[in-house]
């Protein structure tokens, strides 16, 4: 077995990234559907990175054109939604609500419509919202990671040693993809860039027997953390979810418990493709936490709701770039500001 130690420098800052905004915890009784609730700073990182998004192109184009409160605005909006995978049980339960407080003349003009779509699409995202809490009892505390192919999960992996890390808590990685010989290269790549030790096995080694060691390797140092990698599997591969089955029995012999955290990673650019995927994988293995990568840029962005509405998993964080201060933890309020406009007014006169 091939283990690769990396020293944590002694004057390393333990509060690393805290002052970034994105690195503190929410407070999700602070949610707030309004964008005078975020910081300017927060506004401009979320909104930049999510402005191309299908959902927010799409909720403009039809405000600018039809902001007259009737039916047909209804209709156009629920088939916006559905286009940007919120769903349909979610974008029918939106669109219903609005319908009657509508009929209730509760609003006045179209900004006061859209200001209530934004207050109730934060509500069905807030309950959701929960950033990974590490519990200082579970020694190491164990994470495993979960997903199709290509979804960004080792690098999803090497983010989350870096935010951990800044917390001040120690870090091993488990390269437990043994089939993909780029993945164990592109984690022990993560593991030299922010000084976490490693552990790794040959190509083609036991996923199981790896992430095995590198618990018994974690309890032997100490380590607070342990974060393990597994292969990309689709969720219609039975042998590979077997697999994942496998990896919690053999890591059980070592601690009841474990793992503590099963993390499933979804591409957000998926569609509703996710809802199949998550609904397999919490079958098999018992997911208890999302992370939904790929939102940046052109990604539609509703499948988040349609993943709160069908599941109540908590989002544990949201990828919105490449670079590892993008793992960004779940803002549900700066996350719905980002999609939609703030009103009418400025749609109309060409603000953004």
């Amino acid at each position: 077995m091939l283990k690769f130690w990396k020293k944590k420098p002694a004057d390393e800052a333990p509060d690393g990234l805290a002052k970034d905004p994105d690195q503190v915890e929410p407070d999700l009784a602070q949610f707030s559907p309004q964008p005078s609730a975020l910081s300017p700073a927060e506004k401009r990182s979320w909104r930049d990175r999510l402005a191309g998004s299908v959902l927010n192109r799409d909720i403009r184009t039809l405000f600018s054109r039809n902001p007259q409160l009737d039916e047909t605005l209804l209709d156009e909006l629920e088939t916006a939604l559905i286009s940007a995978d919120v769903g349909i049980a979610a974008s029918t339960a939106l669109v219903e609500d609005l319908r009657k407080r509508m009929a209730r003349r509760e609003f006045a003009d179209a900004d006061a419509l859209l200001a209530a779509l934004r207050g109730d699409l934060v509500a069905l995202l807030a309950p959701v919202a929960e950033p990974i809490r590490v519990d200082p009892d579970a020694r190491p505390y164990v994470i495993l990671m979960v997903g199709v192919n290509g979804v960004g999960k080792t690098t999803t992996i090497g983010k989350i040693a870096r935010r951990l890390q800044t917390q001040g808590r120690s870090v091993l990685l488990a390269a437990g993809d043994t089939f993909r010989a780029a993945a164990v290269e592109q984690l022990k790549t993560w593991g030299e860039r922010n000084e976490v030790p490693v552990i790794a096995q040959g190509p083609g080694a036991d996923s199981a027997s790896v992430i095995f060691d590198a618990l018994q390797s974690a309890q032997s140092r100490d380590i607070d953390v342990l974060i393990a990698d597994t292969a990309g599997r689709l969720h219609t591969q039975t042998g590979l979810m077997d697999e994942l089955t496998k990896i919690r029995r053999v890591l059980t012999k070592l601690d009841a418990n474990a793992p503590h955290e099963v993390l499933l990673v979804i591409d957000g650019t998926t569609g509703q493709n996710a809802i199949n995927q998550t609904r397999q994988f919490r079958a098999a293995i018992g997911v208890t936490g999302l992370v939904v990568t790929k939102l940046d840029g052109t990604a539609k962005g509703g499948v988040v709701f349609a993943l709160a509405k069908e599941f109540g998993l908590p989002i544990r964080y949201v990828g919105l770039g490449e670079t590892a201060e993008d793992l960004r933890i779940f803002n549900p309020a700066a996350f719905v500001d980002a999609l939609l406009p703030a009103d009418i007014g400025r749609l109309e006169s060409g603000g953004s």
